[in-house]
C-alpha cells in the first residue's frame, strides 16, 4: 500500500463504523461549521455595492437605488440594510417596495424607518 493510501485510511479510521446515513449527517454538520463563521459575518458586515445590488433586484432604478444608499450610508442605517429600510416604510404604508424605495430616493420617509421607527 502507498504512503498516500495509508494516509488516506488512517484519517478515515473514525468514520469506518459509520452507516449511510450517519456519513450524510456528519458530512452537513462539517458543511455548517464552515459556513457558520460566512453567515456571522454577512449578518454585520455590508457594502454600498452590496446594498445597491440588493435594492436593484427589488426592481429600483441604479440612479434610485444609488440615492438610497448614500441617504442611508449619510444617516448611519447602512447596516441595518437598505431593502430592509425600504421594506419597512412599504410595509408601514401598505405600498409597494419600489414606490417605498423611490420616496426614500427622493428623501421622503426617512424618520420613519431605522433603529427608533
Amino acid at each position: 500500500m502507498s504512503t498516500d493510501n495509508q494516509s488516506f485510511e488512517q484519517r478515515r479510521e473514525h468514520l469506518r463504523g459509520l452507516t449511510d446515513a450517519e456519513l450524510h449527517e456528519r458530512f452537513w454538520q462539517l458543511a455548517g461549521q464552515i459556513v457558520d463563521p460566512l453567515i456571522a459575518l454577512a449578518r454585520t458586515h455590508t457594502s454600498p455595492s452590496i446594498e445597491r445590488s440588493v435594492l436593484l433586484r427589488g426592481g429600483l432604478s441604479s440612479i434610485e437605488a444609488g440615492q438610497v444608499v448614500e441617504q442611508a450610508e449619510a444617516r448611519g442605517l447602512l447596516g441595518l440594510g437598505a431593502g430592509n429600510l425600504v421594506l419597512q416604510l412599504a410595509t408601514k404604508h401598505g405600498i409597494p417596495f419600489r414606490e417605498a424605495g423611490q420616496r426614500l430616493a427622493a428623501g421622503q420617509g426617512w424618520e420613519e424607518v431605522g433603529r427608533d421607527a
